[in-house]
């Protein structure tokens, strides 16, 4: 079971970024998946889920409208774009499979996860 998040770096406030996370064929089949974020210090949290049949997303407050979560099953990827972003969205993030099918916010929904890509933003 693998996910590898990448497209993270250093970028400037209001600039975008998209991160792709590329699951095993295992990992992704049927499964919800999300993207989490933690901060130094901080305790990690929810950014944007996405079912399996992309018929459901959800999104944290502070990144709705501005985030978006999209998947593509054919080729077992996830992508997280981030536009206008503000250096409090700086964060290593997380990409995760779930359990089940549905999008979920809650770290206990998720059985399997990536090992990060760092965001930072300059003000």
């Amino acid at each position: 079971v693998q996910l590898q998040a990448s497209g993270g770096g250093l970028v400037q406030t209001r600039d975008c970024l998209r991160l792709p996370c590329v699951a095993s064929r295992r990992t992704f089949r049927n499964n919800g998946m999300g993207w989490f974020r933690q901060a130094p210090g901080k305790e990690r949290e929810f950014v944007a889920a996405i079912s399996y049949r992309s018929d459901s997303t959800v999104y944290a407050e502070s990144v709705k409208g501005r985030f978006t979560i999209s998947r593509d099953n054919a080729q077992d990827t996830l992508y997280l774009q981030m536009n206008g972003l503000k250096p409090e969205d700086a964060a290593k993030y997380y990409c995760a499979a779930s359990r089940f099918a549905r999008a979920g916010r809650a770290d206990s929904d998720y059985a399997y996860w990536g090992q990060g890509t760092l965001v930072t933003v300059s003000s």
